[in-house]
């Protein structure tokens, strides 16, 4: 497909709106779906610390007791 100016570039042929949106959702999901990932990431890490740190004192008290 060849476009003689940006705007008409920009306009689609008629379905320019369509056309953007359709990206710009796409993008937008693609961002939101990136930012929960990284999220749910850090939270798991900081859960997989505390589940060591805990182990770790019931080592500790363990060990003390015998």
């Amino acid at each position: 497909m060849h476009f003689q100016s940006f705007s008409e570039f920009l306009a689609m042929g008629g379905y320019g709106f369509f056309v953007w949106l359709s990206f710009g959702l796409t993008y937008l999901l693609l961002v939101g779906l990136i930012a929960v990932s990284v999220y749910q990431q850090r939270q798991f890490k900081q859960q997989l610390k505390a589940t060591i740190a805990r182990e770790q004192r019931v080592k500790q008290y363990q060990e003390h007791q015998v």
